[in-house]
């Protein structure tokens, strides 16, 4: 019998129950065949360019799943396996072409990775309807989605509860993840690198600040959990510190499973889901928010197509104005801390976590730009994508979401600055202009009505003669006043009212 491996999102070796489930039918099987013409495992993997790029999936992100699937294509090789990479515009394309791969092949059983998706869940089911033998495996999350319930039998709307019941039933459960299965055979010859078709795809970003690999992922957990998790609740916020775990690359495209991190995590801290206390407990709390997202996504489909949690957000009157979005994309707001972090994403392909809530807040309650404006952008540009977690988090902060932040809850961007870059070095980092500014006027910038007036420090408080004016590169001031912006997002938002 000859089983088949369909990659997804779940780029890694180890604890991959597709892959460990293959292989064991492989090896049942083994007894009744020759070695010579033992049973074989093949795996798959689907390049969907029309449909990533309907999904808005981030050019650094398709080279980061180009550099692991090298990666992946020779851990195969060494177990005895072939990884076939095709690629097919739209996962409609799979319902003719899969198959037909399965009958050339002679392909008896298939095991793939379930996803939470809408449009991957869809194709998923159209393929059991047309009897195809593939069996979808629950591993995207620590605890599946559908069995964290409330006392009705229904999925939690308050992440709160939900982190509650979650840890009650993961501290119930062996968190033992999967070891990489033995070789089904013989190692194979080295695969051809595999690059994919540059006609798909409108431009390629190097990915290359980030170190591709299973093994790697593996080092910035063991590393993190030595070094940094006893620290996280106090540093996790302060963006010009490297304490955050920065695993969410490798998380979003399966690299790592967050099983892999809970128990790691565990290894140090055996008692960090019972005890609130644990130094550990912040942290593991981020998974169980990713896990709380992902299973929003299944109970409730409508998230993946663009729609609010709370139907209210139908109602609210957003401004969407498009000089303001290109300000705030290209990280030309005038407020510095939202400046440095849109370019820190721009340039990275990756932003911290206290500065997503920030700028998420500014676009949609100080500009009153729609969440989908930004949510869009950041997928375009995020490396550690996710529909799950960029939808609820955009959500979050616009107030339309499950357990959102409230509507009336504004963030200051300078008391942010202040508070979280208090010598300003990370704003420093990414807007060079005021790297000889005061630190008074990088959290406080001033308004001025006309906003393209150039400025440095002196030109502000009158000390300089006309002549001598703009000696800094430009920077703009503020596009909107922060009172009077937040008294505006109040008087809109209260369309969100419940």
């Amino acid at each position: 019998m000859k089983s088949l491996i369909w990659f997804r999102q779940d780029l890694r070796l180890a604890d991959n129950l597709a892959v460990c489930e293959a292989f064991a039918l492989a090896k049942t099987e083994l007894a009744n065949f020759d070695k010579s013409t033992c049973p074989q495992v093949e795996a798959l993997y689907i390049v969907s360019p029309k449909q990533w790029q309907s999904h808005d999936v981030a050019p650094i992100q398709i080279d980061f799943i180009e550099r692991h699937l090298n990666i992946l294509a020779q851990g195969l090789a060494a177990l005895g396996v072939k990884l076939t990479v095709v690629t097919l515009p739209w996962f409609d394309d799979v319902m003719d072409w899969l198959p037909n791969f399965l009958t050339d092949n002679q392909i008896d059983q298939v095991f793939a990775t379930q996803e939470p998706e809408f449009n991957e869940r869809k194709r998923d089911q159209q393929l059991l309807d047309i009897g195809l033998p593939i069996t979808f495996v629950a591993q995207d999350c620590i605890i599946n989605a559908g069995e964290v319930k409330n006392l009705s039998g229904q999925m939690y709307k308050v992440f709160t509860p939900f982190s509650k019941k979650w840890r009650q039933i993961a501290s119930s459960k062996m968190i033992a993840p999967l070891h990489v299965p033995a070789p089904i055979g013989p190692a194979i010859a080295e695969p051809d690198p595999i690059v994919f078709e540059t006609d798909h795809f409108t431009k390629k970003v190097s990915s290359n600040l980030w170190r591709a690999g299973e093994g790697e992922a593996k080092r910035i957990l063991d590393y993190f959990c030595q070094q940094h998790i006893q620290d996280y609740q106090l540093e996790r916020d302060f963006p010009a510190l490297d304490n955050t775990s920065k695993l969410s690359p490798y998380l979003a495209i399966g690299v790592i499973s967050a099983k892999q991190c809970l128990a790691t995590a565990l290894s140090y801290y055996p008692e960090a889901l019972v005890d609130d206390t644990s130094p550990a407990k912040t942290w593991i709390n981020e998974l169980a928010w990713r896990e709380f997202y992902r299973h929003l996504l299944v109970a409730f489909p409508r998230l993946s197509k663009g729609k609010s949690f709370n139907e209210k957000g139908d109602d609210v009157q957003w401004v969407n104005d498009d000089v303001q979005f290109a300000a705030w994309c290209e990280g030309r707001t005038g407020f510095p801390i939202i400046d440095a972090a849109m370019r820190q994403l721009n340039q990275t392909g990756w932003m911290h976590n206290r500065l997503r809530m920030v700028v998420a807040s500014f676009l949609t309650k100080h500009l009153l730009i729609d969440w989908r404006w930004g949510e869009r952008y950041f997928r375009q540009k995020l490396i550690d994508g996710d529909l799950a977690a960029n939808n609820g988090g955009w959500q979050w902060s616009a107030g339309t979401g499950c357990d959102a932040q409230p509507y009336f809850r504004v963030f200051n961007p300078m008391n942010q600055s202040s508070k979280f870059d208090p010598d300003a070095s990370f704003i420093k980092h990414y807007v060079p202009e005021l790297a000889q500014q005061s630190l008074k006027l990088i959290h406080q910038p001033l308004f001025i009505e006309q906003s393209e007036i150039r400025f440095n420090e002196d030109d502000l408080f009158g000390n300089v003669a006309p002549q001598d004016k703009v000696t800094n590169q430009a920077y703009p001031s503020p596009i909107v006043e922060h009172s009077a912006a937040r008294k505006r997002a109040i008087e809109v938002l209260s369309a969100l009212k419940r």
